[in-house]
């Protein structure tokens, strides 16, 4: 029952066992960041948890970043800690394999792919911007949720690419059975999220399974770490648009027509919406032409 024919304990109990360690991380780094600032008697340190993550970042920046970020953090070192301790992994098969040249396509091809969701849900009347390109709304919230999504990016993906495929790799299962349970797993994590709907879902899904294929190319998390943290911030930080159902605040401001919900996403983000899948696909292709052009020019280089 707890251990595979091989006398290694069975991946879905090290993968239980990381979602408490988790749970308990994210409680005492939250709990910590909030005692200091309550100890610092920093104004509005009492009412951060009463209020919607995004709404708080509005109002009080920095010591949401302090709350929130600190969760993400703890995710990281329980993830860290249980990889090597009890995995015995090192980092680098954990993921930790840095790649600038990934890491920066990640974040361009995440940024292009909202960018054109966008630009399509403009051009076609669904969504209309209220000010105009010429009048971006920077504030610190412009920088404080860069910061969280870097994390949030690092976060989910150390856990859903790095720890659980490469825990089931290690216990011989089949490339597509890794595939889908990391993004089903993804997909199950978000189905308690604000304004969820079912194509959100299936997208979250699609998501993983190309965060997934983004891992397993290149055999790094920095491809989607990169793509991660600019499809989320691109999203609510530079369009205004809902992230999994989240309100944001954008340094543009997206007003989206009603009645369109399968195609915008309505209130749960541009990942409810059908040009999502569509986008998702075409992320698929340009990572596979992505890596084959990486492997042509080591070819041609050697």
């Amino acid at each position: 029952m707890f251990k595979n024919t091989n006398s290694q304990v069975r991946a879905g109990w090290l993968i239980l066992l990381v979602v408490i360690a988790i749970f308990i991380a994210q409680g005492i780094f939250t709990e910590l960041g909030a005692v200091i600032l309550l100890a610092l008697q920093v104004p509005g340190a009492d009412v951060i948890f009463e209020a919607e993550p995004f709404t708080a970042f509005d109002e009080y920046p920095w010591n949401s970043l302090i709350i929130y970020g600190g969760a993400e953090a703890g995710t990281i070192v329980a993830i860290i800690l249980i990889w090597r301790f009890v995995n015995k992994g090192k980092l680098q098969q954990l993921g930790f394999l840095w790649s600038l040249k990934d890491a920066f396509f990640g974040l361009l091809l995440g940024a292009l792919s909202i960018t054109l969701i966008f630009l399509i849900l403009l051009a076609t009347g669904l969504v209309e911007l209220k000010d105009g390109f010429t009048s971006p709304a920077f504030s610190t919230y412009t920088l404080i949720t860069c910061l969280f999504f870097i994390l949030v990016g690092i976060a989910e993906e150390v856990f859903f690419r790095g720890y659980i495929m490469s825990t089931m790799q290690a216990r011989d299962n089949s490339k597509w059975v890794i595939f889908i349970v990391s993004a089903i797993i993804f997909s199950l994590m978000h189905g308690m999220n604000p304004n969820v709907n079912a194509l959100g879902l299936i997208n979250i899904t699609l998501i993983g399974l190309l965060f997934a294929y983004m891992f397993n190319v290149t055999k790094s998390l920095w491809l989607p770490i990169g793509y991660h943290i600019t499809w989320n911030y691109f999203q609510g930080s530079v369009f205004g648009f809902a992230v999994s159902g989240t309100e944001s605040m954008g340094i543009y401001e997206s007003v989206i027509s009603s009645g369109n919900a399968f195609v915008t996403g309505g209130d749960f983000g541009l990942e409810g919406g059908v040009l999502t899948t569509f986008m998702l696909i075409f992320g698929y292709v340009a990572t596979k032409v992505y890596v084959k052009w990486g492997t042509r020019t080591k070819e041609i280089s050697s």
